[in-house]
């Protein structure tokens, strides 16, 4: 039996996976932070026309980051996929979902889709 046949081998892929869907929802929060700034921008009553430069700008800015914790989400469930289908048999724990983590980065990349869509509207 080699080292590689071995249900560790898909435990830490799936802890690497988790760990890039940690980093795409810091992303996805500090993007909604940045553009909800412009927000705070805007009540504090400055220039008119400096406030409208930088709300737009904080909102670019905060759809982009928004944007790439999704793209991050997306790609790192299509690489889970990609490497769940080169394991063997013995390397996959009996009665483990392995359609639930890819599931939930797919479901976390939607929703931050929609969300920057709605920003973008709500604007």
């Amino acid at each position: 039996m080699s080292y590689l046949d071995d249900p560790r081998v898909y435990f830490a892929a799936e802890r690497t996976l988790l760990a890039w869907q940690r980093s795409s929802i810091a992303l996805m929060g500090l993007g909604f932070v940045i553009e909800r700034f412009g927000l705070f921008i805007k009540l504090m009553n400055l220039d008119a026309k400096i406030v409208d430069s930088q709300s737009t700008t904080s909102l670019f800015i905060g759809v982009g980051f928004i944007a790439i914790g999704a793209l991050t989400a997306l790609l790192s469930a299509m690489q889970f996929i990609v490497f769940c289908q080169t394991l063997g048999q013995q390397e996959k724990p009996r009665g483990h979902l392995f359609w639930l983590p890819p599931a939930v980065n797919v479901f976390l990349s939607l929703s931050a889709t929609s969300l920057s869509i709605w920003l973008i509207l709500a604007r």
